[in-house]
């Protein structure tokens, strides 16, 4: 009769290098989230109640706190702002309507952003003001 114990085989995974793969990972979509920003020149939008995302690639107007003006983050003249968007609507497909987001500075006062809305209204463009969402009042 045998009475020797078998020997059982268990199966272990070693996960020591799992730890540093994802402390890798981690740092890695840290560092890639604070390269992405599609906003570089700083401005204090207007607050809103709702918050709208536009998917197409927009043209982006913006005017900052001391009324210098960019058309796709490019400073230009104020006289120059028409014929420069008459040059991008010239590059967009015949079959979209361009859009064009207004990011204003909250500071400025109304006649700057009334201006804008007269050349997009004489190029017959959608225009959009760019705001953020209004944080809630326990916060």
């Amino acid at each position: 009769m045998n009475l020797s114990r078998r020997h059982r085989l268990t199966s272990h995974v070693e996960t020591g290098a799992m730890n540093d793969i994802m402390f890798f990972l981690m740092l890695f979509f840290l560092i890639a989230s604070t390269l992405v920003n599609p906003n570089v020149i700083k401005l204090l939008l207007p607050n809103a109640r709702s918050s709208k995302q536009v998917m197409k690639q927009p043209i982006t107007i913006s005017v900052d706190a001391a009324g210098t003006y960019f058309v796709n983050k490019k400073p230009v003249n104020p006289a120059s702002v028409e014929p420069e968007l008459v040059a991008l609507i010239g590059t967009v497909p015949t079959t979209e309507q361009p859009t064009v987001v207004l990011r204003v500075d909250n500071s400025l006062n109304v006649q700057k952003l009334v201006d804008i809305l007269e050349i997009g209204n004489r190029l017959k463009l959608k225009m959009v003001m760019a705001t953020q969402a209004q944080q809630a009042a326990g916060k």
